[in-house]
């Protein structure tokens, strides 16, 4: 009985495909025909309407591309304005401390208006972070009046765990007199 119900089904899968094979073959026969009935003017518009839809996606890719670069500051020349006082993360995305260490300075970064904050990928400065010694990270860079006058290396000075408070990352940037602690 389960043999036959199985039977009929499958039957009746076969004729839908067949069904939609048909529809497929018959559209695909459809334009072939209007295709062969085409005179050389007719392909010849068609051509060029298809090279036109390929040029106009070309050009909404560039125009794409270079507003990402410009959203970038490509295509500016400019000096990096100098400032008195820098922290700069040495960061990496996949390493996990390093967004701890994000959300931190994000909050220290809007109380303290006096430092910049900024951040660099190691992986996309890798001759930098080997030119100021970066092994471990995250690690913050302290730059007072253009030299660096502290590191803060991993979480060490920050309690040497995990979930330090905002106000202990503060402390520390403090005592190294780049921001102004209170």
């Amino acid at each position: 009985m389960a043999s036959q119900s199985m039977e009929v089904v499958a039957k009746a899968l076969e004729q839908q495909m067949l069904q939609s094979a048909r529809i497929v073959e018959e559209k695909l026969d459809g334009e072939l025909e209007k295709l062969e009935r085409m005179d050389e003017d007719e392909l010849e518009r068609l051509k060029e309407r298809r090279l036109e839809a390929l040029k106009k996606a070309q050009k909404q890719k560039q125009v794409a591309v270079i507003d990402e670069w410009i959203s970038k500051g490509h295509g500016e020349y400019r000096e990096i304005p100098n400032s008195k006082s820098v922290v700069c993360h040495f960061y990496r995305e996949s390493t996990f401390r390093c967004k701890i260490l994000d959300k931190h300075l994000a909050i220290l970064a809007k109380k303290h208006l006096e430092t910049k904050f900024i951040k660099l990928n190691v992986e996309k400065a890798p001759f930098l972070a080997e030119r100021l010694k970066i092994k471990v990270l995250p690690t913050l860079a302290l730059v007072k009046d253009g030299k660096t006058k502290d590191y803060i290396v991993g979480f060490t000075d920050l309690g040497n765990t995990d979930e330090f408070p905002t106000e202990m990352l503060e402390w520390r940037l403090g005592c190294s007199d780049i921001i102004n602690y209170r």
